[in-house]
């Protein structure tokens, strides 16, 4: 009788916390004109008192509001405000975790060292109360990453509304990523050793197991008599250019000899992740046509004789030399922070990148270098219609205040558990005054 009770009771929580979260929006079946914003398109132009149309899920026009041209479907007045593209978080683990304390919850990290083979979008949570939080600033798609490991796994890119991971796919395993060995380890304070930063003794060992396992890969694939093998099968798309391998790699030295040891091996599209001092090997990056995924500024410089403020510099200091840059998300609590992407893009815009520029980090850049460019990240005729509407500067956390947002041409909601205690709790104090 216990069992059944407690068995009633947990159905029951689990039914109540599908309940709660927000209902996908169902597919476009009515046109629409946004008219009067200034519409910035995400590859560096703006236009004032813009004309944007969308039908069908796709963006149909891209003008001026005072050009002579029918307008279709629901008409929203977008006068003195703007509209953006919607904003892509790039290297994040939204959705595969939901509660850091609570083990049960977490999903981003698996048993081993070498798991090419792990897909990180079958893990993904669509009803994540974090992922619908994204939501009311404008982060409306994400590049879903494993974590640890030297090869963590495979990632993919997902839109935020959707009923389960097939419905929230927009580019299925797009790339592997791999933590490349620091050429430098830390003391081990615990044992009476100096916490300071050393040369670390096993950096070549380490780089030569990675060497072997990618070899052994090669030579798995060139065979045709071998067992299935699923983790060398998982290398076959970095290694045929099919897929990108993603490194998490910093420190000049390491950069270097991530870039030039993978070259070798045969890997054919890279993107350098992380990338402190990246801009001290700028020349092999661009020889390279590598791009890298910047961290969030908010951050301490690493070295001692860095600049104070050298990590708010770097995108433009990289966008100086001709790399293409965008900006993920990994750090300490970064997928509650991911919320604050376009805040974060914001404080590069600030130290000398300017404002369109730093909104190509979340939008067009991110999605040429996730392989997406062809479906989102600007305001072109023929691309999804994912954009929404902001009160403000979508890059300052005070005047982005969004009253609309689409995904795919369907209207979704801004809602959230947040925003709910929001306005529960102002009406509780607005009753006391």
């Amino acid at each position: 009788m216990k069992i059944k009770i407690i068995y009633s009771f947990l159905c029951f929580l689990f039914l109540g916390n599908i309940l709660a979260q927000q209902t996908p929006a169902p597919k476009q079946t009515q046109d629409y004109s946004i008219e009067g914003a200034t519409a910035h398109l995400g590859n560096g132009q703006v236009i004032e008192n813009s004309l944007i149309m969308f039908s069908n899920g796709k963006i149909t026009f891209v003008g001026s509001a005072m050009m002579r041209i029918a307008r279709s479907g629901t008409i929203i007045n977008a006068k003195d405000k703007h509209v953006y593209p919607g904003f892509i978080a790039a290297n994040s683990s939204l959705g595969l975790a939901e509660i850091d304390a609570v083990r049960a919850t977490r999903d981003f990290d698996e048993v081993g060292a070498m798991l090419p083979h792990i897909r990180s979008i079958i893990a993904y949570n669509t009803e994540s109360k974090v992922i619908e939080s994204m939501r009311p600033n404008g982060v409306l798609m994400a590049q879903i990453t494993p974590r640890g490991g030297v090869i963590s796994g495979t990632s993919s890119v997902v839109q935020f509304d959707a009923w389960n991971w097939e419905d929230a796919l927009l580019k299925k395993d797009d790339g592997v990523h791999m933590n490349w060995p620091s050429n430098f380890s830390s003391g081990r304070w615990w044992l009476g050793e100096d916490p300071g930063l050393k040369p670390n003794k096993n950096y070549q060992k380490n780089i030569n197991q990675i060497t072997k396992y990618i070899n052994n890969a090669k030579a798995y694939l060139a065979s045709k008599k071998l067992p299935k093998i699923l983790p060398y099968e998982a290398l076959q798309g970095v290694l045929n250019g099919a897929q990108k391998m993603f490194i998490h790699v910093s420190g000049k030295k390491a950069i270097t000899d991530a870039v030039n040891t993978l070259k070798k091996i045969g890997v054919k599209n890279m993107v350098i992740v992380h990338g402190q001092e990246a801009d001290k090997v700028a020349n092999l990056l661009k020889e390279n046509n590598i791009p890298v995924i910047l961290e969030r500024a908010h951050r301490l410089p690493e070295g001692e004789d860095d600049d104070y403020d050298l990590p708010f510099r770097a995108a433009k200091i990289l966008s100086d030399a001709g790399i293409l840059i965008g900006l993920g998300m990994e750090g300490d609590m970064e997928r509650m922070n991911t919320r604050n992407l376009p805040f974060y893009a914001g404080t590069y815009a600030a130290y000398g990148l300017g404002k369109e520029k730093a909104l190509q980090l979340i939008t067009q850049n991110n999605a040429k270098i996730l392989g997406l460019d062809d479906k989102v990240g600007t305001l072109e005729v023929g691309k999804d219609a994912t954009l929404f509407i902001s009160e403000g500067d979508a890059l300052d956390m005070r005047t982005n205040i969004l009253s609309n947002a689409f995904i795919q041409g369907r209207k979704i909601s801004l809602e959230s558990h947040q925003t709910k205690l929001w306005k529960r709790y102002s009406n509780k104090y607005k009753n006391q005054q």
